[in-house]
């Protein structure tokens, strides 16, 4: 397929995610799945849409630079394209302007041409500029987030976290021992090395596609290990692992026993459920059995508090702020005050489980938020509500080239 269509793919996706409330993945997924690209043209149009969307102050303090005035929504996208291609791509000039401007409808493509041309011209100069930005402007960080940076972690520590939330993530995989692991040649083949402090996880040139579809490795993050770690389950317990799905953190907690004792994993009925589901098989996963419903619902199981844990493992809906590198996108649907409706729907669920905490029972709440009010903050009100509960210890990870950023405190 020529890489015209390619950036025509390219425009459509940018446009619904905009005009949408859609998650740019699965728009992007969508498209090409309907488009039937494949792999090389796939990764042409998730890479441009992707960093579009990672870059847009830049690309917008750039436009205004070459071009100050209103300029039609349709025709931005299309700009952006081409600025994103010749700058920060370095795609050839001749090719990011000319195929860029056909995408354009006829009356506007001179518009088009001309800026494009100008930021071929100027590009040395508008690259300067970027150097000269503000951390939050030049790495394209909303600003009702960045200031909660330097103010949670000073000034330094901020720009550095700024800067490898708006870097594509590497791609790591958690070797399976419940399947056999990944062998020498998966290693050798997908040139993969070591987590530091990370056991099993790997940074790999390419997925190992036979690995992944036979069960012996799975596509995730290392920071995702350390919450089921640090609850740490023994095979003799019942264990609640709530928000479960897609998987990731239930078949730790399953290593953790051994494949033994009994995970009651639980998320809404629907494709997440699902998906649990068809992961956890794949996995070798035995020893869980997986719930739908809602956890906030009167009629959810889980009502009746009868059914008593010796360990629970809570991963609330979050912000998503230690993932920005991993979920483009998800910078851009935080509002200002993000943190308030947030806190109060995590706070609830953790309250609807904390009483199906045995006795001398342990829980472990987690986030992929680096934001304090959904982290420290929050535990300290669950505390405060449930007073014979201790904070025995947590683990707070920032982003990092080869992790996510990530929360988890136990409780217990």
């Amino acid at each position: 397929m020529s890489k015209q269509i390619s950036r025509k793919i390219c425009i459509k996706i940018l446009s619904e995610w905009e005009e949408s409330s859609k998650f740019i993945d699965s728009i992007i997924e969508s498209e090409c799945d309907n488009s039937e690209l494949d792999s090389r043209d796939r990764a042409f149009v998730q890479n441009i849409t992707l960093g579009v969307i990672r870059n847009l102050t830049v690309l917008e303090n750039w436009l205004y630079e070459l071009r100050k005035g209103k300029i039609d929504s349709d025709i931005r996208r299309i700009i952006y394209l081409g600025l994103y291609q010749i700058l920060l791509m370095r795609v050839p000039d001749h090719a990011a302007v000319n195929e860029t401007v056909n995408l354009a409808r006829t009356r506007a493509r001179g518009l088009v041409n001309a800026i494009l041309r100008r930021a071929a011209r100027e590009q040395d100069q508008l690259l300067e500029n970027l150097d000269s930005m503000l951390p939050a402007d030049k790495y394209s960080i909303p600003d009702h987030i960045y200031p909660r940076w330097e103010k949670q972690f000073g000034v330094e520590e901020a720009e550095r976290i700024a800067y490898q939330s708006n870097q594509a993530a590497s791609i790591t995989v958690r070797s399976n021992p419940l399947r056999g692991g990944l062998t020498d040649k998966d290693i050798s083949d997908t040139d993969a090395s070591p987590v530091k402090d990370f056991p099993e996880f790997y940074k790999v040139k390419k997925l190992p596609f036979e690995a992944l579809n036979n069960g012996r490795c799975y596509a995730q993050d290392p920071s995702t290990s350390v919450a089921p770690n640090l609850l740490n389950p023994k095979s003799s317990h019942q264990v609640l692992d709530v928000c479960a799905a897609p998987g990731g953190k239930t078949s730790i907690l399953s290593l953790c026993m051994e494949n033994k004792g009994n995970i009651t994993a639980t998320d809404i009925e629907g494709p997440r459920s699902n998906r649990l589901k068809e992961n956890l098989k794949r996995l070798g996963v035995k020893n869980v059995t997986v719930q739908s419903g809602d956890l906030l619902s009167q009629d959810n199981f889980l009502s009746d508090q009868s059914n008593q844990y010796d360990r629970i493992l809570i991963d609330v809906p979050c912000s998503n702020t230690g993932v920005f590198r991993r979920r483009a996108d998800a910078k851009w649907r935080l509002m200002p005050g993000f943190t308030k409706d947030l806190a109060q729907l995590q706070f609830r669920m953790a309250e609807s489980v904390v009483p199906l905490l045995k006795e001398d029972g342990k829980m472990v709440y987690s986030t992929c938020s680096i934001d304090e009010a959904e982290n420290c903050q929050l535990v300290e009100k669950i505390i405060e509500k449930f007073p014979y509960l201790k904070k025995i210890d947590e683990v707070s990870l920032i982003p990092q080239d080869d992790r996510d950023g990530a929360y988890a405190a136990l409780l217990g």
